[in-house]
């Protein structure tokens, strides 16, 4: 009897062993399963090399006056503005491009037509790959600019005593200034890339290929457009070039400032010499843009475009005599903004 209790015991005994020995290996096991998880490589997030975004605004103004003696007129204003970014960077090169659209007009009870306050297509595009020297690219430059429509100069109608002018009588006293195409400006450039800090960038393009287009031979004589042949009727616009082609350098100088995603400040100042035509005459194109957002959807913007031009004539000194000057632009605006961005 004692012999088998002896028994007994050993075997339960070395069935404990054996299953102790069972959860030491399965225990290892996971163990080990769980160290070779946790040094599995993780899987890198696949590249992004495009940064785009899209901004959109639209604002609007009125003006009501009722037994106001001061006098005045109530209006309206309405103007949508887009300004889309698509911007690539790999490795050593970059390619930046930037379209920017505006339309807007306003309607004013002294006048029952619509009148334009601002009309612009501006497309430009920037290739660079960086040098050995810090900051700086080889470079090429591309820049598109024109507008949607026609523009008028509207001047007072005539008309019969006692009655007020007509509609019609508005459209006939107007005068056409610019239309699409007419003028439209194009240049493509190649030279060096400077960007010593993120906020400012500046590309010096010594050669640079500039053609401008006048499409309506109205306007052609206006801006500066060459005569067919010498000795021509400058009276004729169909006597006029419809394109001048320039070869020159070109300056391309751009600020942007971001503070806070609240205060958004932008400026482009443009300046090309004509190797071809008079050098030292420089056309200046100077824009800029501050933004405001008061909220998240609504904003303040506060622009300016200055122009100088030799070849376009704007000032009237005589009657049958118009000269080049400089043409500046400002407006103030308020209302919805929202961007688009991708994200990284």
């Amino acid at each position: 009897m004692k012999k088998v209790i002896i028994l007994a015991l050993a075997l339960m005994a070395g069935s404990a062993a054996l299953s102790a020995q069972d959860t030491q290996k399965a225990a290892a096991e996971a163990a080990a399963a769980l160290t070779a998880a946790t040094d599995k490589p993780e899987v890198a997030p696949k590249p992004t090399y495009w940064t785009n975004s899209l901004q959109n605004q639209i604002n609007f103004g009125q003006t009501a006056l009722w037994n106001w003696a001061a006098g005045g007129y109530n209006n309206y204003t309405l103007a949508a503005s887009i300004d889309a970014n698509a911007n690539y960077k790999k490795d050593k090169m970059i390619w930046n491009n930037r379209l920017q659209l505006d339309y807007g007009f306003l309607y004013s009870a002294d006048k029952p037509i619509l009148q334009k306050t601002k009309d612009r297509i501006y497309f430009e595009s920037k290739w660079g790959y960086e040098t050995t020297v810090r900051h700086l690219a080889y470079s090429a430059n591309f820049d598109f600019k024109t507008q949607f429509d026609d523009n008028f100069k509207y001047g007072t109608p005539k008309n019969e005593e006692g009655h007020d002018p007509s509609i019609q009588d508005w459209l006939d006293a107007r005068t056409l200034m610019s239309g699409f195409l007419s003028p439209a400006y194009t240049n493509f450039g190649l030279g060096l890339l400077w960007t010593p800090k993120p906020w400012l960038s500046v590309n010096f393009s010594p050669l640079t290929a500039d053609l401008v287009i006048v499409r309506n031979p109205a306007l052609r004589n206006t801006y500066g457009m060459e005569l067919r042949e010498e000795g021509l009727d400058k009276s004729v616009g169909t006597n006029f070039k419809p394109l001048r082609f320039g070869l020159g350098a070109q300056l391309k100088v751009d600020c942007k400032w971001v503070i806070n995603d609240v205060f958004n400040y932008t400026t482009q100042l443009v300046l090309f010499s004509d190797y071809l035509h008079k050098p030292l005459n420089l056309r200046v194109n100077w824009d800029t843009k501050m933004i405001w957002k008061l909220t998240k959807f609504f904003s303040f913007t506060l622009a300016t475009n200055l122009i100088y031009d030799e070849n376009v004539k704007v000032k009237q000194v005589a009657p049958d005599v118009k000269v080049a000057a400089v043409q500046f632009k400002e407006f103030t605006e308020f209302g919805f903004i929202y961007t688009f961005t991708n994200k990284k």
